[in-house]
């Protein structure tokens, strides 16, 4: 079965300037065209846009997404240079998420203070309040977020 650029945007729930665009960057040199010149995409394409997608999200770049592409297209002596891009995307998304999860703790941390300051009417005693007298999941994050980095 073949698909449009509207119906395979649909389908990954894109909009069709989305897939224009990656042509345009050279992620899609295999999507075939109509006598016509119109991109005519096939199912074993989806799969293609799909992982094109995560690595979007995952955060990598067209370049490294281009250069994974070709490097498929290639064949199978490219497999340890695939392989690398994905463990060096792995490494950076690992890094992020940690960043990430740091940023929920003190999100957390912040929503409890205010919760416990609404209870009681005023910040002020929770001001006073020693770190072991915080609750153990927010002991290291208030540390963290107390604490002036030294700058040399």
């Amino acid at each position: 079965m073949t698909y449009t650029v509207g119906d395979m945007a649909k389908l990954l729930g894109v909009p069709s300037s989305t897939l224009r665009y990656y042509d345009k960057e050279g992620l899609l040199p295999f999507v075939e065209r109509s006598t016509n010149g119109i991109r005519v995409f096939h199912e074993k394409d989806y799969e293609w846009l799909q992982v094109i997608s995560c690595l979007k999200k995952a955060g990598m770049s067209l370049k490294d997404i281009r250069e994974y592409i070709h490097l498929t297209m290639e064949g199978d002596s490219t497999i340890d240079e695939r392989l690398q891009l994905f463990y060096k995307q792995r490494q950076l998304l690992q890094a992020q998420m940690e960043e990430l999860q740091h940023t929920m703790d003190v999100l957390d941390y912040k929503c409890w203070y205010y919760e416990t300051a609404k209870e009681t009417g005023s910040v002020e005693a929770l001001k006073r309040m020693s770190p072991e007298d915080l609750p153990p999941q927010f002991r290291n994050v208030k540390q963290d977020i107390s604490k002036i980095p030294v700058v040399d």
